[in-house]
This record gives C-alpha cells, sequence and structure tokens, in this order.
C-alpha cells in the first residue's frame, strides 16, 4: 500500500520543478539547469499488460542539452523486482518519447540507497544490453540542514533532506530547524512545506516532535491537516484529564470506606493510595477497603 512518505518523496519534485537542479548540485553532477519543467503522465501501462506506474514523471528542458525525462521513484525499502520494472521504465520512456530518460530514486535510510544505488546489468554473459544505474538520495549523500537562514534561502532541498533524514538520530535538530526557517516566510509558502514534512514523517517516530513543533512553534498554521492533528491532540489531553480525575477520585473513595470503617491509614499509606494511578489497582483496593479491619488487608490483594 502506497503511503503518505512515499508519496511525499516523489511529488515533492511536481510542486517544486527546479528541486533536480538543486538535488544534482547536491550530488556534484554537472547536470544543466532547466529552462522549463513540464509534468507528464506517469502511467506507463501497456495494452493488456500489469499496470506500470513511475511514481513522478517530469520532463526537463535545458537551454544547452536539450529536454529530458525524469523519472523520480520514492523506495522505502530493497525490492528484488523493482530493478526489472526500473529497466522497463527507462527503455519504454526512450521509446515513446524519443528523449533520454533518467531515473532518480529517493530512499530514507542507507542500507536502501546502498541497494538501489548498485549498477544492475541486463543482459547474458558479460555483455550487457542495458545497464539500469539510477541516481540515489539518500541520508549518505543529502546534507544535514541545521541553520534555519539557509533553510530558507532553499526550502524545497530542506524539506526534502528533512524527510530523506526522517529515521535519523539528529532529525529532532533537523525539525527545529525547519520550524524555525517556517517562522519567516509567507503561509502559501510554508504550508505545502509543513504538509509535505508531515506526509514524509509519517509513522515514524519523528512526526510526533514535529506535531509538537508545529503547535508550538507554528500555532498560527491553519490547514486541515494541521486542525485534524490539533484536534486529536485536545482529544488525548482530556482523555488524560478525565482518567487523572477517574483515579483521584477512586483514591478518594478507597480512604472514605476506611475512615467510616475507623481503620487507621498512615501518611505513608495514605501517599500509596492517592499516588496510584492504576483504575484496576484502586477497585481492588476499594474492595477490601469494604471488609478491612487494618491497612494491612486493603494492600494484600496485591
Amino acid at each position: 500500500m502506497v503511503s503518505s512518505s512515499h508519496e511525499a518523496m516523489h511529488r515533492i519534485f511536481q510542486d517544486y520543478p527546479t528541486l533536480f537542479t538543486r538535488v544534482s548540485e547536491t550530488l556534484g553532477l554537472p547536470f544543466p539547469s532547466p529552462t522549463a519543467v513540464t509534468a507528464l503522465p506517469n502511467d506507463v501501462t501497456e495494452t493488456k499488460a500489469v499496470d506500470r506506474r513511475i511514481d513522478t514523471l517530469l520532463r526537463i528542458d535545458t537551454e544547452s542539452h536539450g529536454p529530458f525525462l525524469l523519472a523520480v521513484e520514492a523506495q522505502k525499502k530493497k525490492d528484488p523486482e523493482k530493478s526489472a520494472s526500473w529497466g522497463y521504465y527507462l527503455a519504454y520512456l526512450r521509446s515513446k518519447y524519443r528523449l533520454p530518460p533518467l531515473l532518480l530514486v529517493i530512499c530514507q535510510d542507507r542500507a536502501t540507497a546502498e541497494w538501489a544505488a548498485r549498477p544492475d546489468p541486463i543482459g547474458f554473459c558479460s555483455w550487457p544490453s542495458l545497464t539500469v544505474r539510477p541516481l540515489v538520495v539518500g541520508p549518505g549523500n543529502m546534507p544535514v540542514i541545521s541553520d534555519p537562514a539557509e533553510a530558507v534561502d532553499d526550502l524545497a532541498l530542506a524539506t526534502l533532506s528533512t524527510i530523506v533524514h526522517g529515521a535519523s538520530p539528529d532529525i529532532e535538530g533537523i525539525l527545529k530547524t525547519m520550524s524555525t526557517a517556517l517562522r519567516e516566510v509567507p503561509d502559501d509558502v510554508r504550508n505545502p512545506v509543513v504538509e509535505f514534512i508531515f506526509q514524509g514523517l509519517d509513522k515514524l517516530p519523528a512526526a510526533d516532535i514535529w506535531r509538537k513543533l508545529v503547535v508550538v512553534d507554528l500555532s498560527f498554521y491553519k490547514s486541515s491537516f494541521f486542525q485534524e492533528v490539533r484536534a486529536e491532540a485536545k482529544a488525548e489531553a482530556r482523555a488524560e484529564v478525565k482518567a487523572e480525575a477517574t483515579t483521584a477520585q477512586a483514591a478518594e473513595d478507597v480512604l472514605a470506606v476506611l475512615d467510616m470503617r475507623g481503620v487507621d491509614v498512615p501518611e505513608e499509606a495514605r501517599a500509596r493510595i492517592t499516588g496510584c494511578d492504576d483504575p484496576d489497582v484502586l477497585r481492588g483496593w476499594l474492595r477490601q477497603a469494604v471488609v478491612a479491619t487494618s491497612i494491612d488487608d486493603v494492600f494484600r490483594t496485591e
């Protein structure tokens, strides 16, 4: 099933068409600057064939080298069958559009990135007729952006870097950099970036860090996704308050029953009862309090 993280890793190239230029510069590759970028249909299915779709497909025009096709694939894990699909995509695109195709693979972990970067020769014996050799972006070659001013200067690259480093031990600092940077930009620039990061982090632990940062640092952010997150946070907070109130009442009930029965409750035992936050334990103590003749009888259920 396609995840929001998978979608964010390739769709960002649709929203920020010049991002590939910055990525290629980061990788140290001398690709010419684009003069135009056009999103193309990503369906490469043949009649009566298996459904095949490239994640994102762009036509990029350059002044010095003419146009080329950029196929962007988001890869979350190793897949032995993927290289064959990529070879198909490249051959199909070359045949259909008569333009040179380039494959860019975006990964969120080093192992997958290293696997994806290995050239895969297609041929027989020592003669490859076609070699699948994608450009790969992953935590190993995408720089960590820790300066808010640098992030503001190139928000698209900073956003992609944040998504790619989503599982990095340094992700909290990276996210703080992004939240700080986003305070300084207009809503129409900020909002898509916030959404891409939400989607890109998906179910990673870093997603919770980003939620909290957005609530605190970007409390004015008003997207529907954010409103949903904020509503969930408020519901969780209300549930916690209700649970605390319930356990506090249960502790008071235990003490009230013991008082009615004339059972002495030392300060240590009183603190133990009022400090308990387990409803099941408190219910057990309450049942024992009804028949207890000493405080030891109450705790005997444990």
